[in-house]
């Protein structure tokens, strides 16, 4: 089976409802809660690239640390070093597979790129139905 990891923070719902959809397939991932074990330059540098988007679309600018800092403005150096300073900025959740990296928000982005069907019914924490009783995409 092919490996699939999740850059996690369990403290995050959209997070938890990924790892629900991961593991809803039938797929233990490899779960890096990057929180205590953040990612180094060339690794958040290459997640960054697979994901083939901008550097400021993986910078959480809710938290506080964003305006602290500063990064309205900031170019793509000065927003990468304050993620690797300040994890907490990252946009989670990462998910890697052999199919692609996404940031999964909202979790059902996951879907997409996962190598396993769904194996019945998910709903969001919230109540909200994702999959149906059949593995099918809701949404």
């Amino acid at each position: 089976m092919d490996e699939v990891t999740i850059y996690h923070n369990p403290a995050c719902g959209t997070s938890r409802n990924t790892l629900g959809l991961i593991r809803n397939a039938g797929i233990e991932p490899r779960v890096i809660e990057y929180l205590k074990t953040p990612p180094d330059r060339t690794t958040l540098l290459a997640l960054i690239q697979a994901m083939a988007v901008p550097v400021r679309d993986v910078v959480r600018a809710k938290e506080n640390a964003y305006a602290e800092l500063g990064l309205a403005d900031a170019g793509d150096e000065a927003l990468i070093d304050a993620m690797l300073a300040h994890p907490v900025l990252i946009n989670r959740p990462i998910v890697v597979t052999a199919l692609g990296t996404k940031l999964c928000r909202p979790s059902e982005v996951v879907l997409d790129i996962l190598p396993q069907p769904q194996r019945g019914a998910f709903s969001k924490e919230d109540g909200e139905p994702v999959v149906d009783a059949a593995g099918n995409r809701l949404a």
